[in-house]
Protein backbone atom coordinates (compact mmCIF):
# COMPACT_ATOMS: atom_id res chain seq x y z
CA UNK A 1 0.00 0.00 0.00
CA UNK A 2 1.20 3.67 -0.90
CA UNK A 3 2.42 5.76 2.17
CA UNK A 4 0.93 9.44 3.06
CA UNK A 5 2.87 11.77 4.90
CA UNK A 6 1.59 15.09 5.66
CA UNK A 7 2.27 17.43 8.20
CA UNK A 8 -1.64 16.56 9.87
CA UNK A 9 -4.04 13.80 9.73
CA UNK A 10 -7.77 15.08 10.89
CA UNK A 11 -9.96 11.77 11.81
CA UNK A 12 -14.02 12.67 11.28
CA UNK A 13 -15.27 14.37 8.74
CA UNK A 14 -18.25 16.32 10.12
CA UNK A 15 -17.97 20.29 10.49
CA UNK A 16 -14.88 21.08 12.66
CA UNK A 17 -12.32 18.67 11.03
CA UNK A 18 -13.23 20.20 7.09
CA UNK A 19 -12.96 23.55 9.22
CA UNK A 20 -9.58 22.91 10.76
CA UNK A 21 -8.26 21.29 7.24
CA UNK A 22 -9.75 24.52 5.97
CA UNK A 23 -7.68 26.57 8.16
CA UNK A 24 -4.46 24.42 8.42
CA UNK A 25 -4.48 24.20 4.39
CA UNK A 26 -4.74 27.98 3.97
CA UNK A 27 -1.98 28.46 6.39
CA UNK A 28 0.01 26.24 4.19
CA UNK A 29 0.04 22.97 5.62
CA UNK A 30 -0.61 19.71 4.24
CA UNK A 31 -3.56 17.88 5.40
CA UNK A 32 -5.42 14.65 5.54
CA UNK A 33 -8.79 14.14 6.70
CA UNK A 34 -10.28 10.92 6.80
CA UNK A 35 -14.47 10.60 6.81
CA UNK A 36 -16.52 7.45 7.61
CA UNK A 37 -18.71 9.13 5.28
CA UNK A 38 -18.71 9.15 1.36
CA UNK A 39 -19.21 12.53 -0.04
CA UNK A 40 -22.82 11.52 -1.89
CA UNK A 41 -24.06 10.26 1.30
CA UNK A 42 -23.67 13.73 2.83
CA UNK A 43 -24.43 15.46 0.15
CA UNK A 44 -28.01 14.31 0.14
CA UNK A 45 -30.09 17.27 0.97
CA UNK A 46 -32.46 14.71 3.20
CA UNK A 47 -29.18 13.60 5.13
CA UNK A 48 -29.80 15.92 8.52
CA UNK A 49 -32.15 17.57 10.22
CA UNK A 50 -30.09 19.73 12.13
CA UNK A 51 -29.71 23.56 11.70
CA UNK A 52 -26.95 25.30 14.05
CA UNK A 53 -26.86 28.48 15.90
CA UNK A 54 -23.63 29.78 14.75
CA UNK A 55 -22.30 32.97 17.06
CA UNK A 56 -20.80 35.87 15.63
CA UNK A 57 -17.55 34.59 15.93
CA UNK A 58 -18.01 31.55 14.31
CA UNK A 59 -19.39 33.44 11.33
CA UNK A 60 -15.97 35.04 11.27
CA UNK A 61 -14.16 31.97 11.26
CA UNK A 62 -16.01 30.51 8.54
CA UNK A 63 -15.62 34.13 6.72
CA UNK A 64 -11.98 33.60 7.38
CA UNK A 65 -11.19 30.41 5.74
CA UNK A 66 -13.80 31.23 2.36
CA UNK A 67 -17.15 29.23 3.58
CA UNK A 68 -19.41 32.53 4.36
CA UNK A 69 -20.13 33.41 0.89
CA UNK A 70 -21.24 30.36 0.14
CA UNK A 71 -23.75 29.93 2.87
CA UNK A 72 -24.45 33.58 3.26
CA UNK A 73 -27.48 33.70 1.19
CA UNK A 74 -29.10 30.51 3.61
CA UNK A 75 -28.48 31.92 6.71
CA UNK A 76 -31.00 33.50 8.85
CA UNK A 77 -29.78 36.16 10.94
CA UNK A 78 -30.66 36.21 14.88
CA UNK A 79 -31.95 39.52 15.59
CA UNK A 80 -33.49 38.14 19.51
CA UNK A 81 -33.72 35.61 21.73
CA UNK A 82 -36.31 35.14 23.96
CA UNK A 83 -35.70 32.83 27.22
CA UNK A 84 -39.04 31.81 29.01
CA UNK A 85 -40.24 29.38 31.33
CA UNK A 86 -43.76 27.61 31.65
CA UNK A 87 -45.72 24.16 31.38
CA UNK A 88 -47.13 23.04 28.02
CA UNK A 89 -50.33 24.31 27.15
CA UNK A 90 -50.59 27.11 29.80
CA UNK A 91 -48.23 29.64 28.26
CA UNK A 92 -44.70 30.95 29.60
CA UNK A 93 -43.96 32.28 32.50
CA UNK A 94 -44.20 36.49 32.65
CA UNK A 95 -41.02 36.51 34.10
CA UNK A 96 -38.53 36.22 30.93
CA UNK A 97 -34.74 37.32 28.98
CA UNK A 98 -35.05 39.14 26.05
CA UNK A 99 -31.97 39.84 23.92
CA UNK A 100 -31.62 42.16 21.37
CA UNK A 101 -28.86 42.58 18.83
CA UNK A 102 -29.55 46.48 18.91
CA UNK A 103 -28.06 46.56 22.25
CA UNK A 104 -24.26 45.22 20.66
CA UNK A 105 -22.35 47.62 18.12
CA UNK A 106 -21.18 44.02 16.52
CA UNK A 107 -24.56 43.42 14.45
CA UNK A 108 -26.59 39.82 15.23
CA UNK A 109 -25.72 37.79 17.79
CA UNK A 110 -25.59 34.86 15.49
CA UNK A 111 -27.10 32.96 12.46
CA UNK A 112 -28.98 29.98 11.69
CA UNK A 113 -27.65 27.50 8.87
CA UNK A 114 -29.16 24.14 8.26
CA UNK A 115 -26.57 21.36 8.35
CA UNK A 116 -27.10 20.42 4.27
CA UNK A 117 -25.58 24.06 3.80
CA UNK A 118 -22.80 23.90 5.56
CA UNK A 119 -21.73 20.66 4.71
CA UNK A 120 -21.99 21.02 0.99
CA UNK A 121 -20.03 24.18 1.10
CA UNK A 122 -17.07 22.53 3.33
CA UNK A 123 -17.32 19.44 0.65
CA UNK A 124 -16.71 21.65 -2.26
CA UNK A 125 -13.86 23.76 -0.29
CA UNK A 126 -12.00 20.91 0.61
CA UNK A 127 -12.42 19.64 -2.94
CA UNK A 128 -10.79 22.74 -4.36
CA UNK A 129 -7.60 22.39 -2.26
CA UNK A 130 -4.90 20.41 -3.59
CA UNK A 131 -3.11 20.82 0.39
CA UNK A 132 -6.12 18.69 1.05
CA UNK A 133 -6.86 15.03 0.92
CA UNK A 134 -10.14 13.81 1.56
CA UNK A 135 -10.15 10.44 2.00
CA UNK A 136 -14.82 9.61 2.23
CA UNK A 137 -15.81 6.19 3.46
CA UNK A 138 -12.62 5.24 4.79
CA UNK A 139 -12.17 3.94 8.75
CA UNK A 140 -9.20 4.07 11.07
CA UNK A 141 -8.58 0.97 12.98
CA UNK A 142 -5.06 1.99 14.72
CA UNK A 143 -2.60 5.00 15.55
CA UNK A 144 0.89 4.78 16.41
CA UNK A 145 3.29 7.87 17.53
CA UNK A 146 6.75 7.57 15.71
CA UNK A 147 9.82 9.46 16.10
CA UNK A 148 8.57 12.80 15.20
CA UNK A 149 5.60 11.52 13.87
CA UNK A 150 2.34 9.50 13.98
CA UNK A 151 1.49 6.64 11.96
CA UNK A 152 -2.40 5.85 11.25
CA UNK A 153 -4.10 2.59 10.02
CA UNK A 154 -6.58 2.30 7.94
CA UNK A 155 -9.71 -1.08 7.75
CA UNK A 156 -8.03 -0.91 4.11
CA UNK A 157 -4.49 -1.89 5.48
CA UNK A 158 -3.34 1.70 4.05
CA UNK A 159 -0.88 3.41 6.13
CA UNK A 160 -1.00 6.99 6.66
CA UNK A 161 2.06 9.40 8.54
CA UNK A 162 2.07 13.08 9.82
CA UNK A 163 3.17 15.16 12.85
CA UNK A 164 0.36 15.46 14.01
CA UNK A 165 -2.54 13.81 14.72
CA UNK A 166 -6.06 15.76 15.30
CA UNK A 167 -9.69 13.44 16.52
CA UNK A 168 -12.85 15.16 15.78
CA UNK A 169 -14.61 11.80 15.72
CA UNK A 170 -17.39 12.85 17.68
CA UNK A 171 -18.42 11.97 21.44
CA UNK A 172 -17.11 8.80 21.43
CA UNK A 173 -13.84 9.12 19.61
CA UNK A 174 -11.71 6.49 18.61
CA UNK A 175 -8.76 8.79 18.50
CA UNK A 176 -8.83 9.36 22.04
CA UNK A 177 -9.31 6.20 23.09
CA UNK A 178 -6.35 4.54 21.23
CA UNK A 179 -4.64 7.50 22.86
CA UNK A 180 -5.37 6.52 26.20
CA UNK A 181 -7.60 9.53 26.52
CA UNK A 182 -10.09 8.69 29.72
CA UNK A 183 -13.70 10.63 30.01
CA UNK A 184 -15.90 12.09 32.34
CA UNK A 185 -19.21 12.50 31.89
CA UNK A 186 -23.28 10.88 32.43
CA UNK A 187 -26.26 10.83 30.75
CA UNK A 188 -29.28 13.14 30.81
CA UNK A 189 -31.57 10.58 30.31
CA UNK A 190 -33.10 12.57 27.93
CA UNK A 191 -33.35 13.08 23.76
CA UNK A 192 -33.30 15.74 21.50
CA UNK A 193 -36.07 15.68 18.89
CA UNK A 194 -35.06 17.58 15.92
CA UNK A 195 -37.36 18.85 13.07
CA UNK A 196 -38.24 21.68 11.07
CA UNK A 197 -41.92 23.18 11.00
CA UNK A 198 -43.24 25.63 8.50
CA UNK A 199 -45.84 28.72 9.86
CA UNK A 200 -47.84 31.11 9.05
CA UNK A 201 -46.61 34.16 10.17
CA UNK A 202 -42.82 35.37 9.92
CA UNK A 203 -40.43 34.86 12.78
CA UNK A 204 -38.70 37.83 12.79
CA UNK A 205 -35.75 36.44 13.71
CA UNK A 206 -36.62 35.80 16.62
CA UNK A 207 -34.64 32.73 18.96
CA UNK A 208 -37.33 31.35 21.30
CA UNK A 209 -36.30 28.78 24.79
CA UNK A 210 -38.73 27.85 26.19
CA UNK A 211 -37.74 25.94 29.25
CA UNK A 212 -40.40 23.10 30.38
CA UNK A 213 -40.36 20.63 33.26
CA UNK A 214 -39.04 17.63 30.89
CA UNK A 215 -36.24 19.93 28.97
CA UNK A 216 -36.02 22.78 27.25
CA UNK A 217 -38.05 23.27 23.53
CA UNK A 218 -35.74 25.58 21.40
CA UNK A 219 -37.76 27.35 18.38
CA UNK A 220 -34.88 28.90 16.15
CA UNK A 221 -35.69 30.88 12.93
CA UNK A 222 -34.73 29.80 9.53
CA UNK A 223 -35.10 31.58 6.42
CA UNK A 224 -38.68 32.12 5.22
CA UNK A 225 -41.63 31.33 7.44
CA UNK A 226 -40.05 28.02 8.97
CA UNK A 227 -38.31 27.06 12.06
CA UNK A 228 -35.89 24.33 13.38
CA UNK A 229 -37.34 22.59 16.51
CA UNK A 230 -34.89 20.97 19.38
CA UNK A 231 -37.17 19.21 21.67
CA UNK A 232 -35.42 18.21 24.85
CA UNK A 233 -37.79 15.66 26.56
CA UNK A 234 -37.64 12.37 28.89
CA UNK A 235 -36.33 9.29 26.86
CA UNK A 236 -39.11 7.33 27.05
CA UNK A 237 -41.20 10.22 25.90
CA UNK A 238 -39.08 11.14 23.11
CA UNK A 239 -39.22 7.50 21.86
CA UNK A 240 -43.11 8.24 22.06
CA UNK A 241 -42.96 11.05 19.92
CA UNK A 242 -40.88 9.90 16.99
CA UNK A 243 -42.56 6.87 17.11
CA UNK A 244 -45.94 8.70 15.96
CA UNK A 245 -46.91 9.76 12.81
CA UNK A 246 -46.43 13.35 11.52
CA UNK A 247 -50.20 14.45 12.36
CA UNK A 248 -50.13 12.83 15.73
CA UNK A 249 -46.54 14.38 16.45
CA UNK A 250 -48.09 18.45 15.56
CA UNK A 251 -50.61 17.05 17.75
CA UNK A 252 -48.10 16.77 20.66
CA UNK A 253 -46.17 19.26 19.31
CA UNK A 254 -48.89 22.01 19.30
CA UNK A 255 -49.23 22.80 23.01
CA UNK A 256 -45.50 23.36 24.07
CA UNK A 257 -44.95 25.08 20.54
CA UNK A 258 -48.19 27.59 20.94
CA UNK A 259 -50.14 29.47 18.14
CA UNK A 260 -47.47 32.70 17.69
CA UNK A 261 -46.47 31.83 14.74
CA UNK A 262 -49.91 30.96 13.33
CA UNK A 263 -50.82 27.05 12.03
CA UNK A 264 -47.80 24.81 11.93
CA UNK A 265 -46.61 22.36 9.53
CA UNK A 266 -43.75 19.65 9.56
CA UNK A 267 -41.51 20.34 6.78
CA UNK A 268 -38.66 17.44 6.34
CA UNK A 269 -37.59 14.49 8.83
CA UNK A 270 -37.59 13.94 12.31
CA UNK A 271 -34.04 12.96 13.82
CA UNK A 272 -33.41 11.76 17.41
CA UNK A 273 -30.21 12.25 19.35
CA UNK A 274 -29.65 11.17 23.13
CA UNK A 275 -28.49 13.51 25.26
CA UNK A 276 -25.64 13.40 27.43
CA UNK A 277 -22.34 15.52 29.30
CA UNK A 278 -19.09 13.56 28.11
CA UNK A 279 -15.52 15.52 28.76
CA UNK A 280 -11.84 14.24 27.55
CA UNK A 281 -10.33 14.50 30.65
CA UNK A 282 -7.13 15.77 28.64
CA UNK A 283 -7.33 17.94 25.16
CA UNK A 284 -4.00 16.04 24.01
CA UNK A 285 -1.70 12.82 24.23
CA UNK A 286 1.25 12.34 22.65
CA UNK A 287 1.84 14.00 18.96
CA UNK A 288 -2.60 13.55 19.16
CA UNK A 289 -5.03 16.87 19.78
CA UNK A 290 -9.10 16.66 20.50
CA UNK A 291 -11.67 19.29 18.98
CA UNK A 292 -15.49 19.46 19.02
CA UNK A 293 -17.68 16.52 20.48
CA UNK A 294 -14.12 14.52 20.59
CA UNK A 295 -13.03 16.70 23.42
CA UNK A 296 -16.25 18.27 24.39
CA UNK A 297 -19.87 17.26 24.27
CA UNK A 298 -21.97 19.19 26.10
CA UNK A 299 -25.86 19.74 26.00
CA UNK A 300 -27.61 21.17 23.33
CA UNK A 301 -29.19 23.53 25.88
CA UNK A 302 -28.11 27.29 24.68
CA UNK A 303 -26.88 25.88 20.89
CA UNK A 304 -23.22 26.19 21.78
CA UNK A 305 -21.80 22.90 20.63
CA UNK A 306 -20.67 23.99 17.14
CA UNK A 307 -19.48 26.89 18.12
CA UNK A 308 -17.09 25.42 21.11
CA UNK A 309 -15.94 23.08 18.58
CA UNK A 310 -15.03 25.99 16.29
CA UNK A 311 -13.43 28.07 18.63
CA UNK A 312 -10.90 24.78 19.39
CA UNK A 313 -10.80 24.90 15.31
CA UNK A 314 -9.56 28.57 15.28
CA UNK A 315 -7.27 28.31 18.60
CA UNK A 316 -5.36 25.34 17.44
CA UNK A 317 -4.92 27.03 13.74
CA UNK A 318 -3.25 29.82 15.80
CA UNK A 319 -0.86 27.43 17.91
CA UNK A 320 0.02 25.29 15.09
CA UNK A 321 0.78 28.82 13.00
CA UNK A 322 2.82 30.20 15.61
CA UNK A 323 4.71 27.16 16.12
CA UNK A 324 6.00 26.91 12.41
CA UNK A 325 6.51 30.82 12.82
CA UNK A 326 9.50 29.87 15.55
CA UNK A 327 10.55 26.44 14.17
CA UNK A 328 8.88 24.56 16.26
CA UNK A 329 7.47 20.88 16.08
CA UNK A 330 3.59 21.18 15.68
CA UNK A 331 3.02 17.98 17.15
CA UNK A 332 5.40 18.42 20.35
CA UNK A 333 4.15 18.69 23.78
CA UNK A 334 5.02 21.87 24.24
CA UNK A 335 3.10 23.10 21.39
CA UNK A 336 0.66 21.12 21.77
CA UNK A 337 -0.04 22.18 26.15
CA UNK A 338 -0.75 25.57 24.66
CA UNK A 339 -3.69 24.77 23.09
CA UNK A 340 -4.64 22.90 25.92
CA UNK A 341 -4.18 25.82 28.41
CA UNK A 342 -5.65 27.78 25.77
CA UNK A 343 -8.98 25.98 25.48
CA UNK A 344 -9.54 23.85 28.76
CA UNK A 345 -11.22 26.54 30.87
CA UNK A 346 -13.46 27.65 28.32
CA UNK A 347 -14.61 24.26 27.50
CA UNK A 348 -15.04 23.24 31.64
CA UNK A 349 -16.54 26.38 32.29
CA UNK A 350 -19.32 26.38 29.09
CA UNK A 351 -19.63 21.81 30.08
CA UNK A 352 -20.55 23.44 34.01
CA UNK A 353 -22.46 26.19 33.07
CA UNK A 354 -24.90 23.80 30.02
CA UNK A 355 -24.73 21.26 33.06
CA UNK A 356 -26.27 23.52 35.71
CA UNK A 357 -28.66 25.31 33.50
CA UNK A 358 -30.23 21.87 32.41
CA UNK A 359 -30.70 20.83 35.98
CA UNK A 360 -32.25 24.31 37.16
CA UNK A 361 -34.78 24.20 34.58
CA UNK A 362 -35.30 21.02 33.17
CA UNK A 363 -37.47 20.43 37.13
CA UNK A 364 -40.32 21.34 37.94
CA UNK A 365 -40.10 21.75 41.40
CA UNK A 366 -42.61 25.19 42.96
CA UNK A 367 -39.47 26.74 44.74
CA UNK A 368 -36.82 26.38 42.40
CA UNK A 369 -39.25 27.36 39.23
CA UNK A 370 -39.95 30.81 41.24
CA UNK A 371 -36.00 31.17 41.96
CA UNK A 372 -35.49 31.14 38.51
CA UNK A 373 -37.85 33.01 37.13
CA UNK A 374 -37.21 35.72 39.84
CA UNK A 375 -33.70 35.64 38.48
CA UNK A 376 -34.69 35.66 34.77
CA UNK A 377 -36.47 38.97 35.60
CA UNK A 378 -33.60 40.43 37.41
CA UNK A 379 -31.19 39.69 34.61
CA UNK A 380 -33.43 41.06 32.26
CA UNK A 381 -33.81 44.09 34.14
CA UNK A 382 -30.31 45.28 34.54
CA UNK A 383 -28.95 46.28 31.01
CA UNK A 384 -25.16 45.52 32.13
CA UNK A 385 -26.22 41.97 32.64
CA UNK A 386 -28.39 41.73 29.76
CA UNK A 387 -25.16 42.98 27.55
CA UNK A 388 -23.23 40.72 29.18
CA UNK A 389 -25.15 37.33 28.17
CA UNK A 390 -26.13 39.31 24.40
CA UNK A 391 -22.02 39.36 23.97
CA UNK A 392 -21.44 35.87 25.73
CA UNK A 393 -24.10 34.40 23.25
CA UNK A 394 -22.45 36.12 20.36
CA UNK A 395 -18.47 34.78 21.57
CA UNK A 396 -17.36 38.03 21.87
CA UNK A 397 -15.74 36.90 25.27
CA UNK A 398 -12.06 35.78 26.49
CA UNK A 399 -8.87 35.40 24.33
CA UNK A 400 -10.28 35.32 20.67
CA UNK A 401 -8.09 33.71 18.20
CA UNK A 402 -7.42 35.86 15.22
CA UNK A 403 -10.08 33.96 12.78
CA UNK A 404 -12.30 34.89 15.38
CA UNK A 405 -11.18 38.36 15.95
CA UNK A 406 -13.22 40.03 12.53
Amino acid sequence: MKRMKNDIIIVGGGLNGPALALAAAQAGFTVTIIDSLTVPVQKDPAFDGRSYALALTSMRLLRGIGIWPQIAGNAQPMLEIKVTDGRAGEGPSPWMMHFDHAEIEEGPMGYLVEDRHLRRAFLDAMAADDRITHLAGKTVVGQTETPGGVTVTLASGQTLDATLLIGSDGRKSGTAERAGIKRTGWDYGQTAVVCAVAHDKPHGGIAHQFFMPAGPLAILPLTGNRSSIVWSEKTPRATALMALDDADFLAALKPAFGSFLGDISLTGARFSYPLNLTLANSLIADRVALIGDAAHGIHPIAGQGLNAGLRDVAALADVLVTARSRGEDIGSAQTLARYQEWRRFDTATLALATDTFNRLFSNDNPLIRAARDIGMGLINSAPGLRRGFMRQAAGLHGDLPKLMQG
